[in-house]
């Protein structure tokens, strides 16, 4: 068997249909189901049952078809690690990014430009657990930086520092004049707060949760630039990581520190260990790594 006829037999199998299936193939039917045949004269065994209207599975149909999905898979990985060694001499990087590291990553990017200065960077929004892995397991991305945390044997996780999260008020705000606020004091505002599938919303419902208070949830948001819009408006106040409010950004709101030690999060840089990562990319890992080991 060879990797055209892999492809054709899982063509059949996803579509359930020889003439869908060579149609998408760009082929004849007959030549597909002539490649089929073959297939299963090569095997010694029926792939396909065969009847009027549906196509079933035999049992060795069914072990080749798990077979060839992760053989297939491998062979696209090899691919677009081969380009980027030979092809595209890893003349581009694609990091998933959170808001967080606006005021970091651009001072490791300028160092690294230093003695790769022609390497493209694309820098993707990658929010939410689910999200860091899908773009990771597809290659979509080299390397994600996330405050996910993640557990699994395929992953490379390294921890890159702790932040507090801190309350986020509007200009002259009662709470305000407080040198530090405690979970109570946040009990009755309207709150706004990331949606389901981040950690940070998880992070602060624990909160609310073990402090035993209400949490009057009335926007929830996907990034911290419309969080704190709200907040500017007098909307609500909100709890953000306090990396992100540098620059003029803490101009036009006041934060607050909460009397609450576990209101801190980690932020890691996550990357596949299994995928094979060009020196120019490893290089840029060492880099983030130098840069909060000073």
């Amino acid at each position: 068997m060879d990797f055209k006829q892999l492809q054709y037999f899982i063509a059949v199998i996803e579509q359930m249909n020889y003439s869908k299936a060579a149609e998408k193939l760009h082929i004849s039917q007959p030549s597909l189901s002539n490649a089929i045949k073959k297939l299963e004269q090569e095997i010694g065994s029926q792939l396909l049952e065969r009847n009027t209207r549906n196509l079933h599975l035999t049992e060795a149909g069914q072990l080749l078809y798990e077979r060839a999905k992760v053989i297939l898979k491998n062979m696209e990985i090899l691919k677009i690690e081969m380009d980027e060694v030979v092809v595209h001499g890893t003349s581009e990087i694609a990091i998933g990014v959170m808001e967080s590291i606006k005021h970091w990553l651009p001072q490791v990017i300028t160092v690294y430009k230093k003695v790769y200065p022609q390497m493209k960077i694309h820098l993707v929004d990658i929010l939410g657990s689910k999200r860091v892995k899908k773009s990771l397991r597809s290659y979509k991305t080299h390397l994600i930086i996330t405050n996910q945390s993640i557990d699994e044997e395929d992953y490379e996780v390294k921890c890159l520092y702790e932040e507090r999260l801190v309350a986020v008020l509007p200009l002259g705000h009662p709470l305000a004049a407080k040198d530090k606020l405690t979970i109570a004091d946040l009990g009755n505002e309207p709150f706004i707060i990331s949606t389901e599938g981040f950690q940070t919303r998880r992070d602060i419902l624990n909160t609310f949760e073990k402090a035993g208070i209400d949490i009057n949830i009335q926007f929830e948001i996907e990034r911290f630039e419309t969080a704190v819009s709200l907040v500017r408006e007098s909307l609500g106040i909100t709890i953000l990581p306090e990396n992100y409010l540098q620059g003029p950004t803490a101009k036009t709101i006041v934060q607050k520190e909460i009397d609450c030690p576990t209101l801190r999060r980690n932020v890691y840089l996550v990357y596949l260990k299994n995928r094979h990562l060009p020196f120019a990319i490893h290089q840029l890992i060492d880099d983030i790594n130098h840069f909060f080991d000073e």
